[in-house]
């Protein structure tokens, strides 16, 4: 709070005083009341206003001020009113209060918006489960029949994919609820991934290939397979039609930190689309060329694998190969690291 601006506020108070002092200077010159009593009135008067003006620039600057910092520092400004302290002077209680009463408010629609998400999330994944069921029906019959109808084992697999994509996407919001970080064998992870996906590698023609996977790593198991999956599903959704899908994976230690890598002979990603591919509703070229893309499998995966401390990356050469990367830490704390550098 600045004194000139402080001056300039009160100005009208300023103008409106001067004019009721040549009033009364009028008044006592018409009863004839000497010039020195009425000086002295006029610097008893001017002296009195000073002090009171001084006295009212101090109490108002130093609430203003606290406001004005805290409004500067704060990354939350909701928190702005527990910051301050109540003032003693009026104007200054009507906008701390003012500021409780719309941070108070703001706290309640908060509580029901988030209490409104909360049961979606919670119907959403209750649907899921639901529909699952159905689904898995479909598959086992599929796999019973004695000449199975490949098309429709493929197009109830999807659907699988899209429901499971929905469950862990509206998971993974609040997936620190729902993981348990552990010591696990990174074969056993991707040979229930491979399990899986046998039946879909089978019906693409494609081979799959692994080696060096006999690690052990922290992370959640459950995450893990279903991120597996999406790198599995997407090398099938975007593989090549001019030669067989050729899928590698493999893994590589060193002394604080193990890679895994994810190799496909695909379609690739164009270097223009690759930095977006973890981008949320991001199709890209591929995407649009066949309307099979949601935008939404790679932005999960990417979120998971933050929240559970795990770097990912990729590369690729369009028409040629696509590479995906995950970084596991070996501690704990390079995890933690990991989490807060997202």
């Amino acid at each position: 709070m600045r004194w000139n601006l402080f001056l300039r506020d009160r100005m009208p108070r300023y103008v409106t005083e001067i004019l009721a002092l040549a009033l009364a200077y009028v008044f006592l010159k018409a009863f004839r009341v000497q010039t020195q009593l009425m000086m002295a009135l006029v610097i008893i008067f001017l002296i009195a206003n000073v002090i009171e003006e001084v006295w009212e620039y101090q109490r108002k600057k130093k609430f203003y001020d606290g406001l004005e910092q805290a409004v500067r520092e704060l990354d939350c400004k909701y928190l702005l009113p527990e910051m301050l302290s109540k003032p003693d002077f009026y104007e200054g209680r009507l906008v701390y209060e003012a500021l409780a009463d719309t941070n108070k408010s703001m706290y309640e629609h908060v509580a029901e918006c988030e209490r409104t998400t909360r049961e979606f999330r919670e119907y959403i994944e209750l649907w899921v489960h639901e529909a699952k069921i159905p689904v898995a029906g479909l598959l086992l019959m599929c796999h019973n029949k004695a000449n199975e109808d490949d098309a429709l084992l493929a197009e109830i697999c999807r659907v699988d994919d899209a429901i499971e994509n929905v469950l862990y996407y509206s998971r993974s919001e609040n997936a620190q609820k729902d993981y348990c970080i552990k010591s696990v064998a990174l074969n056993r992870i991707f040979s229930n991934v491979a399990v899986k996906y046998r039946r879909m590698l089978q019906l693409a023609g494609a081979s799959l290939e692994a080696e060096h996977l006999d690690h052990m790593i922290l992370t959640d198991a459950k995450w893990m397979e279903y991120i597996l999956g999406q790198l599995m599903s997407n090398s099938l959704k975007y593989r090549d039609s001019k030669r067989p899908l050729s899928i590698r994976v493999w893994a590589e230690a060193s002394d604080d930190r193990i890679c895994l890598f994810f190799r496909d002979n695909g379609i690739g990603i164009g270097q223009s689309d690759l930095s977006r591919i973890f981008d949320k509703t991001f199709t890209g070229a591929n995407g649009r060329k066949g309307s099979k893309s949601t935008g939404m499998g790679l932005y999960i995966v990417k979120n998971l694998c933050s929240r559970l401390g795990h770097a990912i990356s990729a590369e690729s050469e369009e028409g040629a190969y696509t590479q995906i990367r995950i970084t596991f830490a070996k501690n704990d704390y390079a995890m933690l690291q990991n989490c807060n550098v997202r």
